[in-house]
């Protein structure tokens, strides 16, 4: 239900005008593609957005972890693992599904290293 939900009805999505990480990302073996975008002020996430197209696990994962980022400091995000997003997603997944949950976690991970300390 949380998958579909999230799918159905993306929370964050789009694109921030002027943002201080823009990223994509994709997952060749099954063609899942991700942007996401971030303004980051004080070292820390005040908004986040992205653009995806992609399975409904992908789609949702990226939904869901942009929501639990929101507020959370650089270093807050650098120290969330693929744990804390698949009991975020709340489903067992197979192994071939587990690298469209985390696609989007490798996103923000890029994003975040990429801005200088703000």
């Amino acid at each position: 239900e949380i998958i579909l939900d999230h799918y159905h009805h993306p929370h964050n999505y789009g694109e921030l005008d002027n943002p201080d990480a823009d990223v994509s990302v994709s997952n060749s073996s099954c063609g899942d593609k991700i942007r996401l975008t971030l303004e980051i002020k004080k070292n820390q996430i005040t908004d986040i957005a992205y653009s995806a197209s992609g399975c409904a696990i992908s789609m949702a994962s990226a939904s869901i972890l942009s929501d639990y980022v929101k507020g959370k400091s650089c270093k807050e995000v650098d120290n969330i693992s693929k744990d804390t997003l698949l009991s975020l997603i709340g489903i067992e997944l197979s192994p071939s599904r587990l690298r469209c949950a985390l696609l989007p976690l490798e996103a923000l991970s890029k994003a975040v290293q990429s801005v200088p300390t703000k």
